[in-house]
């Protein structure tokens, strides 16, 4: 098997990168899109373009027929779905491989197991990875919820087993209100999901946001490519990401990477996947596993030097890992701003045409973006329109280069939140790497008060 074209099934910066890939591999790309993309600049670059349907999402980038129909007529031989959008739904997995297209990502049996966050907890778990305190798995009774919560310790948190973005999540901080909490979190998740099934763990009050990025042949090979520090967060949204981690050491790296590797090579993991955990006073908890690229996936490929896209291409095509675990090294410091079309401070969307634009340069500056003049960034999908990565010798050196980045970053014609960016990074908490989860949404509390 050779793979020669990808269908890209995807939309804006992620399409761009993987369609730079792509072309660096000697790989043609088709661009699907909708109508509201159709000059977006991954479209212009495409070496083939088909329009999959109108600006909503559910007739277009989540159109399974369509997207197959586009990969046949195309000529496509695998397909790539970025993140988002149909990147881990198992079932469009299996039907992109019924149909003899490479699919790009993990096994769609790992897709649907570590897509059910109670699953995927229970498989962590007897992978050794590291879990929070909490219930086997889902709860509906009350009377065992209040059992498991007295033996774990207040404050609980209840938690959605399907979907993510901090729905179907509630705080429970004393037994008399946690049934009333768990009905209230079942209806959220019914409503966002259509699941209401809910899992009960441990609130750790003050924990930094750490990931691990794994990746695996699908043969029982697999590496770690260390962590990231994704901390600075509002409403479960990550701002800014780091690696490696202020507060890691290099012994905790080692330990925790070696035991997600592991984890991948007992799975038999293929491809690209992020193992997240919560970390507090040295220990690390098990979250959640995603299985795709992460948004923040440059830094990574900045302090090691491996092309992550190049990497999922060539295990989609049947290649072993480019890199043993031992021949890994970690150098430097890198940074990634997401740079949102928004009210920097209310972040109420602000879409429109792009009137003006300038991207950052210089030595280790890299932009991922789609955004030229005259682009209308449309408001049916998500609001990043750009990422800023830069990377330094030292964190220190790092801070200084994206302050330098982000006055030379013009956007004009809407809003942006690089202005928050500049803001938070004159703050001393960030100066220091001295945050947590929850120190993003204090601060700007404070600034509003």
């Amino acid at each position: 098997m050779s793979i020669s074209r990808i269908l890209i099934a995807n939309r804006g910066e992620i399409a761009l990168r993987i369609h730079r890939a792509a072309h660096e591999m000697g790989i043609e790309t088709v661009a699907v899109h909708s109508t509201a993309d159709a000059d977006a600049m991954h479209v212009r670059l495409a070496d083939h373009a088909v329009c999959i349907g109108p600006p909503s999402a559910t007739d277009s980038y989540l159109n399974h027929a369509a997207i197959i129909s586009a990969a046949e007529v195309s000529g496509a031989d695998a397909i790539h779905p970025g993140y988002g959008f149909l990147s881990e739904n198992a079932k469009f997995a299996e039907i992109v491989e019924a149909h003899n297209i490479a699919w790009i990502g993990p096994k769609p049996e790992h897709i649907r197991t570590m897509g059910d966050k109670v699953e995927a907890k229970r498989t962590a778990g007897a992978l050794g990875i590291p879990l929070v305190p909490g219930s086997d798995g889902a709860v509906s009774d009350p009377e065992e919820a209040k059992k498991i919560a007295a033996d774990i310790g207040y404050p609980v948190i209840i938690k959605a087993a399907s979907g993510g973005g901090g729905r179907g999540m509630k705080v429970c901080e004393s037994e008399d209100k946690l049934a009333s909490l768990m009905q209230a979190a079942g209806n959220e998740a019914k409503s966002a999901f259509g699941d209401a099934t809910v899992y009960i763990e441990k609130y750790l009050g003050n924990p930094r946001h750490i990931e691990f990025q794994v990746f695996g042949d699908g043969k029982g090979n697999a590496i770690h490519l260390g962590e990231r520090d994704c901390s600075l967060q509002r409403r479960h949204q990550k701002v800014l990401e780091e690696a490696p981690s202020p507060i890691i050491s290099d012994e905790e790296r080692e330990r925790m990477g070696d035991v997600c590797a592991q984890a991948m090579r007992d799975m038999g993991y293929r491809g690209a996947g992020t193992i997240e955990f919560l970390w507090e006073n040295g220990e690390f908890y098990f979250i959640e596993m995603n299985t795709r690229l992460q948004v923040e996936h440059p830094v990574t490929e900045a302090i090691t030097g491996v092309d992550l896209v190049r990497e999922q291409i060539r295990i989609a095509d049947g290649k072993p890992l480019s890199v043993a675990q031992d021949e890994l090294e970690f150098r430097g410091h890198a940074i990634e701003c997401r740079i949102n079309a928004e009210d920097p401070f209310t972040f109420a969307p602000s879409p429109g045409e792009v009137t003006y634009y300038h991207a950052a340069g210089g030595l280790h500056v890299r932009v991922d973006s789609g955004l030229y003049a005259g682009y209308r960034i449309p408001p049916y999908y998500d609001s990043m329109i750009a990422k800023l990565i830069v990377y330094g010798r030292t964190r220190e050196g790092c801070i200084m280069r994206l302050r330098r980045a982000l006055e030379e970053m013009v956007v004009e014609g809407v809003k942006t939140n690089i202005p928050l960016h500049q803001e938070l990074l004159r703050q001393k908490d960030v100066l220091h790497g001295d945050y947590s989860i929850k120190w993003l949404e204090e601060w700007l509390e404070q600034r509003e008060g």
